[in-house]
């Protein structure tokens, strides 16, 4: 017995232990798997995008023009696949919080993204992602007035900065860009206040959902897994009622690369989910924040370029005072530590559909 236990302690002692470069270099291929995830979904996304609501498909010339059936398709691919995510785990189906609280956040949450994808229509790329920079102040709005939540004087100087940065950004275009949808200042006065909208029930969809699922033990999937589901259902009963459906159908029939692109949009959009989470689990939210941050100047730099958007120096000094005053407010929060909150997502808030694109 004793030749035993001697033997299984000669073994543990000659099992090599991990040195700490192997778990330096360990973590530095977490953190590449991470990053290169996130970048490339995210930045396949937002090409794709701006090419199905910009770009003409087909001889004719065609607009694809149904917002509310990529938030459909977007809905039902990421609900399958929260699904199966539930049942691989064997984790519970049944939804844990009443139905109608689902069913409250999955409304906002489609006004958010019809918001979105209409705004591209009317304003480029680079405007419509430089602007979602700013969503950090409807959400201090929404926090202050729905969680009564307490923020720094830091953090509002950050939001200023960005309104500024953002402002200029927008009141200073390049004068050649346009939108296949009309030109001029009212055009550009539209695509703003559909920006608007987006920035405010962004805003409150993280804080109105923060405040609805407050007190259940919750699993993330099957949070995402309800919402969805409920977002699937109403969007399809808005295309039926707006008679889009079969519109968007017999589009798609028609232009196969329309198709391809819509399915490619719908599973980067799911993948970009798992790279979320991941990188939120395995690094936390501050360089979440940074790597989303770099996602976003790094997409604005290849629509400029894919796409032939010309920036103004004045834009540019504009894109500096944002993405330099977001820099530094992911620096300043790592080089002061504070008391770690719950895992939060690019907005600040601990809401799993705050990454649903």
């Amino acid at each position: 017995m004793s030749h035993c236990a001697n033997s299984s302690a000669e073994w543990a002692m000659a099992e090599p232990l991990p040195t700490e470069d192997g778990v330096k270099e360990n973590k530095l291929w977490k953190g590449v798997f991470a990053v290169s995830g996130i970048l490339i979904t995210l930045v396949i996304y937002g090409v794709l995008q701006e090419k199905i609501m910009r770009v003409p498909y087909g001889v004719n010339k065609e607009y694809f023009k149904y917002s509310l059936f990529l938030v459909f398709c977007n809905r039902i691919t990421t609900s399958a696949v929260s699904a199966g995510s539930l049942v691989a785990s064997k984790k519970a189906l049944d939804p844990v919080a009443p139905v109608y609280k689902y069913c409250l956040v999955s409304v906002t949450n489609i006004l958010t993204t019809t918001c979105q994808y209409e705004a591209l229509k009317y304003v480029s790329f680079p405007v419509q992602t430089l602007a979602k920079c700013a969503k950090m102040i409807p959400v201090m709005i929404w926090g202050t007035f729905i969680m009564q939540k307490k923020y720094k004087g830091f953090d509002y100087l950050v939001a200023f900065l960005v309104t500024l940065g953002c402002s200029i950004f927008i009141l200073f275009p390049a004068g050649t860009d346009f939108s296949p949808y009309g030109k001029g200042r009212e055009n550009t006065v539209w695509g703003i206040s559909l920006m608007v909208g987006y920035l405010g029930f962004d805003g409150f969809t993280s804080t109105f959902q923060d405040k609805l699922f407050k007190g259940y033990d919750m699993e993330i999937h099957n949070q995402i897994f309800y919402t969805t589901l409920c977002s699937c259902v109403l969007s399809l009963t808005g295309l039926i009622f707006q008679g889009h459906l079969l519109l968007a159908v017999d589009f798609v029939y028609r232009h196969n690369d329309c198709f391809l692109d819509i399915v490619l949009l719908s599973t980067v959009a799911t993948a970009s989910q798992f790279f979320i989470s991941y990188t939120i689990r395995t690094f936390g939210a501050l360089t979440f924040a940074a790597i989303m941050t770099t996602r976003q100047l790094v997409s604005i730099m290849l629509s400029c370029i894919w796409f032939g958007h010309p920036l103004s120096w004045e834009q540019w000094i504009g894109a500096i005072i944002v993405f330099g005053s977001l820099y530094s407010k992911t620096f300043w929060k790592k080089v002061s530590p504070a008391p770690t909150p719950p895992q939060q997502t690019e907005n600040g808030s601990s809401s799993p559909l705050k990454g649903i694109p």
